[in-house]
């Protein structure tokens, strides 16, 4: 029988160092479906949490960003002690004479500023911080897929593992009723003590594989147990039957336009060439004017700013427009500009390679899930032609007109045919899901 290699999990569950499971204690089974396997790994995985906290603080920010279209509204006071000023009328080695001041002065007051046009730089703003926004939960997305996409093979590979398990189980007791009856034929003298030794070794043989199949299933639960977050020794028995005819496939083309359009690759890689292409508008935005309303008021104490002074409290306000232009710009911000030119020119290499790499997957998953399909289709009727060999050795043999090797190649093709079986329908679904995560759809 040849031995089933479990598929790499993709990125999403972490694999800790934990103790070996112990097999000894049998464990209360807990039944679970796809569904409520993946709904636990979701709340667990601490990845998505810190993504889902990074999209909190992006929508944050974008409200931030909008608050600058808000007027600046600042208010100052102060309070100051004047000193003397003496005026040195006959030199400064000389006693000068006192000028009369006012030895206190405050004044209180607010001032306010709209920005009405700054080069854009406002609204662009506020669309980076947006597309962030957009790119966090994208990226959100993408790492709950990884997360599905991985805790579904664990699934369907402990699945397997306990089909795997079954089979072998019930080979085992048909072995073993086998083995009464040549034992029989031994002692009636009807067959040899060597067919009785071949017939052990097969079934010590298979033994040895149910206790390699147990390992493989406590791999497999442990996996899962860590992706939920429950402790090792809990026990999954996976739910819903295994039908690869329930497996629905689009065309190859209409799955490429979906991975274009849902991919979440292709959308972040979407986002992140707008992102690019609002940092160089808000590069150039550095050559426009800026203009915003102004507006003041203070009270102040004394009257000092216009001739006559007055020794009273008094107020004064301005409000208008004010409007500035930097010409250093001009020069200083061309090469911040074609930096970002550079770096967009780069980013839409960047992007044209992503949907060429979808493309790639896309092709790929496709493929194997036809071939998986196709392995149900032959590895059936190899089930249907090697219970029919099975049968007919099986007659020959307790007729005496075929041999012991003969008898157990026949078992072993019958157990091989169905393990294959087993396997295809899994791999057909590992496919489909491949597939569907590639595409955006998972």
């Amino acid at each position: 029988m040849k031995h089933i290699i479990f598929l790499a999990l993709p990125l999403g569950i972490s694999l800790l160092p934990r103790a070996a499971v112990a097999q000894d204690a049998p464990h209360i089974a807990h039944p679970f479906t796809l569904a409520q396997v993946w709904e636990k790994a979701i709340q667990n995985n601490k990845r998505i949490q810190i993504q889902q906290l990074q999209t909190d603080a992006s929508d944050e920010e974008v409200k931030d960003a909008v608050t600058d279209r808000l007027p600046e509204i600042t208010a100052d006071g102060e309070y100051a002690r004047v000193s003397k000023m003496p005026i040195y009328e006959k030199g400064l080695f000389n006693a000068p004479a006192q000028y009369p001041v006012l030895h206190s002065t405050y004044g209180v007051g607010i001032d306010a500023y709209l920005n009405l046009y700054n080069g854009n730089k406002t609204n662009l703003n506020i669309a980076q911080k947006k597309t962030t926004a957009k790119m966090r939960r994208l990226q959100t997305a993408q790492t709950t897929a990884d997360v599905k996409l991985a805790v579904a093979v664990a699934f369907l590979q402990l699945k397997r593992s306990l089909v795997f398990k079954d089979l072998l189980l019930s080979d085992i007791i048909s072995q073993q009723k086998q083995l009464a009856k040549i034992e029989q034929l031994r002692k009636n003298g009807v067959v040899l003590k060597s067919d009785v030794l071949r017939a052990q070794l097969q079934l010590s043989r298979q033994q040895l594989q149910l206790n390699t199949i147990d390992n493989d299933i406590a791999i497999a639960n442990q996996r899962l147990d860590v992706a939920i977050g429950e402790p090792d020794d809990f026990s999954i028995t996976p739910q819903g039957d295994v039908q690869a005819d329930s497996v629905k496939v689009d065309t190859y083309d209409n799955c490429l336009v979906q991975a274009n359009a849902h991919a979440y690759k292709e959308k972040i890689s979407e986002e992140e060439t707008h992102l690019h292409e609002l940092q160089l508008k808000q590069a150039k935005g550095a050559y426009m004017p800026k203009v915003g309303l102004f507006a003041n008021y203070t009270f102040s104490y004394p009257q000092i700013l216009f001739y006559p002074y007055s020794p009273y409290l008094y107020s004064f306000g301005m409000a208008g427009v004010k409007a500035s232009f930097s010409i250093s710009g001009l020069y200083t911000n061309k090469h911040k500009v074609k930096a970002t030119e550079i770096e967009l020119k780069q980013q839409e290499i960047e992007h044209q390679d992503t949907r060429d790499a979808i493309s790639l997957s896309v092709n790929s998953y496709y493929l194997r899930l036809q071939e998986a399909m196709h392995r149900v289709n032959v590895a059936q009727t190899n089930v249907q032609q090697a219970i029919e060999n099975s049968r007919i050795v099986n007659n020959t043999y307790f007729n005496q007109t075929s041999l012991i090797t003969d008898l157990l190649d026949a078992n072993n093709a019958l157990l091989q045919t169905r393990f294959e079986l087993a396997s295809a329908k899994i791999e057909v679904q590992i496919q489909y899901y491949q597939l569907q995560n590639a595409i955006g759809n998972l």
